[in-house]
Formats: C-alpha cells, structure tokens, sequence
C-alpha cells in the first residue's frame, strides 16, 4: 500500500521511534516494546497496551496525569505477556500497578498472565477492563462487549486519580465506575487497510456504512444506507441511549488471595438531568470537520433528552488505522469524573 511507510513490517516501530524522538520526557525500549515515562514514586503506575493501529492509543496517553507505561502490539496484534511483565517492572513502585484492558481474547489472556507473575514477585497488582462497546455483545475477537474510545477518558480520569495519591484499590474502584457508566459506538463509511495485506478488512457499496464497526475493522450490526452526517448521528445516539441493561460476569483479580474471582456487574442506566462527557473520536480518515458537524447533531440529541453534556471532546484518540468513521462515547460522569477530567495533563496527544 502507498502511505508513509518504509517497510510494511516495520510500521509500529518507526512509528515509536518517530515518538519519542518527539517527546524527550518518553522513553523506549526496543525488545520487549514498550514506551514510559519517568513519574514520582509516591503513586499507583497505570498501563495499558494493545494492537497498534489506534494512534494516539495508547502510547501517545503516556505522560503526566494519565499512563506510566503502554505496551504496543504489532498492527491490530494483541501485546504479548513479555511486554506487559517486563513494562510494569520498569515503572513498577510500592503503591503498586493499576492494568486497563480493552475486552479482546488475546489482551485479557496476556494481561492475566502478567497479571499472575507479578503476584508471585510480590506486587501488587489492579486489573479494570474496558468494554463499552455497545454495538456487539460478543464477536470473533471477545467473549462480551468491545473495548473502544471509553477507554480515552478511563485513562485520563484515572490517571488524574493516581496523580493526586488515590491508593491502588481507589484507582481500580474508579476505574471500574468509569467503564460502567461509559457507552460508545463506532461507524465506518469505508474500511481500513492494515499495510501488511495492502487488503481492506471489509467490503462496502458505495451508499452504505457499515454501523456498529470494531476498531479493529471487526463487522458491526449491519450494513445500511447513508442518507446524511445528521441521520447517521441519530442512528447512533439511539442505539446508545435505548441500550438495555447490561449485565455480565467479569474476572476480577483478588490481590489477597491471587485468584481470579468471577463477579456479577452491570452497566448503569443513562439516566436525564445528569452531566455526560461526549468523545466524537476520528477512525484515521475522517476529517476533523466533519467530526464537529457530528458533534453538533450530537449536542442537540442530549439536550433534547436532557443529558447535559459538561465537557467533550472531538478529534481522533482511538483510531482504526485510515478507517474513514467515527465513533460516539458517552459517559454518565458524576462530579469526582469531572474534577478529574479537568486535572492538568501532559502527553504526546493531550495537554490541559
């Protein structure tokens, strides 16, 4: 494929060095792959990591108020357990390590067993899983919801969080309230191509969108027509405001005992008369412009319903590569969010 790339199986990398080069205060290392930066020792380290292919996530979160460390996978590969291990024993401290991971097979599997090691050295270890997605319940890649774009905002509340003293089990309790006030849901009016196929992951006609996309290019709901930005917007904001009631069973790592216990949670109702976040996240393709008239139609959904959007977000944070699309995360946020939200931050991709 022709983009700017010197060699298809070296994207992820070049594209790492090219980062830090441009952030002095981040550090690299090359094998296993991780980046990090330096943070007091007086706070609970966060991580997270994944599939490249999501620019800026994760990598581009690391910083002052959000994550310690992020481990990058190859393009839309799952991060492998000697990246996570070896990450948190960098940036590991006697508060100990909080880990975010979207709800993919290959990522819980891999975290889970750094997740294990790390307790047999003796650190303390939280574990939040992020599955906001609300379009699929399972598909080919999760046992549950997606992960997507909530886990932007899971990042920069918590990461406020941890900035300012929150213990290792505050951290994770907020952490987990994030996700289960937190809805998103993605569309693509074209595919994404990953470099070392040159291939499209999916095939669309020429008026139609493909409505409930993954960010990794995974088929939503259907495939329907496109009429315009503002049908499309309201499509979505239905599809999140009508979710029913999501329940599930989790994994949730038990630091005293060093087991995984299974636990019954559910996703909160959106409810009206609340404050909300909104993110109108860019896929890789979409231009930022047209992301603010989606943002527009957008506002005018939630205050018809009366959700009371407070602060939000438009841009791109969680990428599928050069998909062209969009997605909507919501998130019901009560004012400890918001406070946080508001925190001072310094990153590559986000600075307030």
């Amino acid at each position: 494929m022709k983009g700017l790339i010197n060699c298809v199986n070296n994207v992820a990398l070049d594209q790492l060095h090219g980062l830090v080069a441009s952030r002095p205060g981040l550090k690299f290392n090359a094998d296993p792959r991780y980046v990090w930066h330096e943070q007091s020792p007086n706070q609970v380290s966060l991580i997270s990591g994944g599939a490249s292919g999501h620019e800026p996530l994760h990598a581009g979160f690391v910083g002052k108020g959000m994550l310690t460390g992020a481990c990058p996978g190859e393009m839309f590969t799952r991060v492998t357990p000697d990246q996570i291990y070896e990450c948190a024993n960098k940036v590991k401290t006697e508060h100990g390590i909080l880990f975010f991971v979207q709800n993919y097979v290959g990522d819980i599997i891999n975290f889970k067993l750094a997740t294990e090691l790390l307790h047999a050295d003796g650190v303390n270890v939280g574990y939040v899983l992020i599955d906001d997605d609300v379009a699929v319940t399972d598909s080919l890649y999760t046992q549950g919801r997606r992960g997507g774009a909530g886990t932007v905002l899971l990042e920069k509340i918590v990461g406020a969080a941890a900035l300012q003293g929150y213990s290792l089990a505050e951290c994770e309790e907020l952490g987990k309230r994030v996700v289960n006030n937190c809805r998103s849901i993605a569309v693509a009016l074209e595919p994404c191509t990953v470099p070392a196929s040159g291939i499209p992951t999916f095939n669309l006609n020429p008026n139609d969108v493909e409505f409930g996309v993954g960010i990794h290019g995974e088929p939503g709901t259907a495939q329907i027509n496109f009429t315009n930005a503002n049908d499309l917007v309201d499509k979505m904001f239905m599809a999140l405001k009508e979710n029913e009631r999501y329940e599930r069973t989790l994994s949730q790592w038990n630091r005293k005992e060093g087991i995984w216990d299974e636990v019954n949670t559910r996703v909160e109702d959106f409810v009206t008369n609340q404050n909300y976040i909104a993110i109108v996240n860019g896929l890789g393709s979409t231009p930022v412009s047209q992301l603010y008239i989606a943002y527009k139609q957008l506002l005018n959904n939630c205050d018809k319903e009366s959700y009371h959007i407070v602060r939000n977000m438009v841009g791109n944070y969680c990428t599928a590569i050069d998909m062209q699309g969009f997605s909507i995360t919501l998130l019901q946020a009560d004012p400890e969010m918001v406070e946080l939200f508001d925190a001072p931050v310094d990153t590559a991709e986000l600075r307030w």
